[in-house]
């Protein structure tokens, strides 16, 4: 796991959203919208709503945007159309992935995630070839640069926290869902400030790539975040890290 959360780091510290702020804006519009259609547009009544508003506030996503959004979705019209759909593939070196999609247009979303798989060395696999692989759980990224992880790893389990990966500069908190939102609180609480936060999907074991398997598998995941309906990509890879810092 510990690969992937590098990757994560690494791709903040890139600025990825800023260099790709229209596709992110995008993405984050989807995401509140589809929020906002399952769960009501108070974001004091739904917390994924309110969560998708968080992560679009990181990337500077004006206000304005996020309200639109959120009107879109709850007043019918283009709105009502977007669905929420989880593809299922295999990656380079026998890596799992799963994606996570909004789109008004199903045929075109799978076959733009089917011509990314065949490109990059991967397929597309069927519903449920891989989800078991997989476990949602809250997981908050906290940069411990001038701080003392083991303080914040306390922190994190005192508010309930299941587990906490402390890396160079990285501590990940992983939660079950229904505690996600009070420890995330707590942590805020306590003076914590999260670098993310989000329910995503974390695999239950992980498969070691390296070399030119591993630069082609990093490559397919670029080609999928980079892709207008795809949300979030889950993988369970692990790769060297002198691979990372070279994607």
């Amino acid at each position: 796991m510990s690969g992937h959360s590098k990757w994560s780091q690494i791709k903040r510290q890139k600025g990825a959203a800023d260099v790709k702020r229209g596709v992110i804006f995008t993405k984050m519009t989807k995401e509140i919208m589809l929020a906002a259609k399952e769960g009501g547009g108070d974001p004091d009544a739904n917390f994924r709503l309110r969560l998708a508003m968080d992560r679009a506030r990181a990337v500077n996503m004006p206000r304005d945007n996020i309200q639109r959004a959120i009107d879109r979705a709850t007043g019918g019209g283009e709105g009502a159309a977007l669905e929420s759909i989880v593809y299922e593939g295999y990656a380079p070196g026998g890596v799992s992935v799963m994606i996570e999609a909004a789109t008004d247009n199903r045929n075109r979303t799978v076959s733009e995630i089917r011509a990314a798989f065949t490109r990059g060395g991967g397929k597309l696999g069927e519903s449920g070839s891989v989800q078991w692989l997989f476990e949602q759980k809250g997981v908050i990224e906290i940069d411990t640069k001038g701080k003392d992880p083991d303080a914040i790893q306390l922190a994190a389990i005192d508010a309930g926290a299941e587990d906490v990966e402390v890396e160079p500069g990285l501590a990940t908190v992983y939660t079950t869902p229904t505690s996600f939102e009070r420890v995330k609180k707590a942590l805020e609480s306590a003076g914590v400030k999260t670098a993310s936060a989000e329910l995503s999907m974390r695999p239950t074991t992980t498969v070691r790539v390296e070399g030119d398997a591993a630069r082609k598998l990093l490559g397919l995941v670029e080609t999928l975040e980079d892709l207008d309906d795809v949300i979030k990509v889950h993988a369970n890879f692990d790769v060297p890290e002198e691979v990372l810092q070279h994607a």
